[in-house]
């Protein structure tokens, strides 16, 4: 069959490669794709945006295009499954009124109070009612703090922050309400206790019946080493979670992710693609922290690599709602996933700068290179956006897999590329 990824970050360069190895593959196209996906698929250069659906319709059509994998959540919540379903194309991943789990932050926190699934406890403040939002700040006792504030829409994973007082809170208010600097996504907000803990993410293959979880993973958000700096995309990740017990692991299933997953079909809602859930554990305890429709980035860099499945038929089942009495296979492996910036990251980015040293490590059989904000500048690799490469390396041991990561990013240079040193360093000696 022939098949199409819609995205051009590291998250779909390794759907891509993954797919590539399906033997029910003829042809592999990506939009827009980048230099690394254009190795592996026909990338054409199509922005991914609502205005231009129609224009992916054609490519589909003249392509003789079978099945669509969206990796961005962006078109997910503008609706691209809806239109392409309507025009008689298949296409992995919810549709609009699913996809609101991301798109609406709103959404969610309302589905886990309706359905007692445990969150942060929240109000929320549209922008009309920035006056009455103050009101509230003022009235918080100071020793409740940190409170956290996040836009209700998309904002690249940045819309989120952890205010230390009062006056840190209602300048963040005003970031999204006053200088919009998250645009529409800032016009409602949610302001939430902050729920102290580590993080993990669980993404979720769903055919809108059938809900199979797939094998954890932990990413960074924070763009400095310790968790310190602002927030990003995701600096890094590792993958499984071997610290994770299995009664833990029960306890985010049947409090979170199968009772949200019921919570979407009471409320009539027919949930098809990745479920990605993440959490955060207090005192064993998890909570909900959000939902993403789509693929993790950069956890999927770090769990597919893992996955002994031919990934095709998986998506392909979700999509067709035939999921039943599947069972995902593993690797025993540790796989580690370091992600390299450009310079200014996560505030801006700098484009256009050559990246050299890729050709040092493609032939290393245990390192895999996802490229993110890349392009092809003649015969040259550049920068084309913050987050630039994943170098991903799979191990027996964490500390093993760390190494190499480590050594092969010593042979990788751009201007002003950055990295944390950090990733999976806790848990380096299991």
């Amino acid at each position: 069959m022939n098949v199409l990824i819609i995205g051009s970050g590291g998250r779909e360069h390794c759907l891509v490669w993954k797919i590539a190895q399906s033997k029910l593959v003829n042809h592999l196209f990506a939009i827009p794709g980048n230099a690394g996906i254009a190795q592996i698929a026909k990338c054409e250069d199509i922005p991914v945006l609502k205005e231009n659906f129609k224009d992916i319709l054609i490519f589909i059509k003249k392509n003789k295009i079978d099945f669509t994998v969206i990796g961005p959540e962006a078109p997910l919540v503008d609706g691209i499954v809806d239109f392409l379903n309507e025009n008689n194309c298949l296409a992995f991943g919810p549709d609009k009124i699913a996809a609101q789990i991301e798109g609406s932050k709103v959404f969610t926190k309302r589905i886990c109070m309706k359905y007692g699934i445990p969150a942060a406890n929240a109000v929320f403040f549209k922008k009309s009612e920035l006056e009455n939002a103050i009101k509230y700040i003022n009235n918080l006792k100071d020793d409740n703090f940190p409170y956290v504030i996040k836009a209700d829409g998309l904002a690249a994973g940045k819309g989120v922050i952890i205010t230390k007082n009062k006056s840190e809170l209602r300048d963040a208010l005003t970031g999204f309400f006053v200088e919009e600097k998250f645009g529409k996504s800032g016009d409602e907000v949610i302001i939430e206790d902050f729920i102290s803990g580590f993080e993990i993410s669980l993404l979720c293959l769903c055919d809108g019946n059938i809900l199979i979880p797939m094998d954890l993973a932990q990413d960074y958000k924070k763009i400095y080493d310790n968790d310190i700096g602002g927030n990003t995309g995701g600096m890094g990740s590792y993958s499984p979670l071997t610290f994770i017990s299995g009664a833990l692991y029960e306890k985010i299933l049947n409090k979170i992710i199968f009772p949200t997953f019921n919570a979407l079909k009471a409320e009539g809602i027919n949930y098809k693609g990745i479920l990605y859930g993440g959490i955060i554990v207090r005192e064993n305890e998890p909570f909900l922290l959000e939902y993403n429709c789509r693929f993790g980035d950069p956890e999927t860099q770090a769990v597919l690599p893992r996955l002994k499945d031919d990934i095709l038929p998986l998506l392909i089942n979700c999509t067709n709602g035939t999921l039943k009495d599947t069972k995902l296979n593993w690797e025993n492996n540790k796989t580690v996933c370091v992600v390299l910036a450009s310079k200014g990251y996560p505030e801006s980015s700098s484009k256009g700068d050559i990246i050299s040293g890729l050709e040092n490590i493609a032939q290393e059989s245990k390192v895999l290179v996802f490229h993110a904000g890349t392009k092809k500048d003649s015969d040259k690799i550049v920068t084309n956006g913050g987050r630039v490469l994943n170098i991903i390396a799979s191990a027996e041991t964490f500390k093993e897999a760390r190494n190499i990561v480590y050594d092969s990013i010593k042979k990788i240079k751009f201007n002003g590329m950055q990295f944390r040193k950090d990733i999976a360093l806790k848990v380096e000696e299991i």
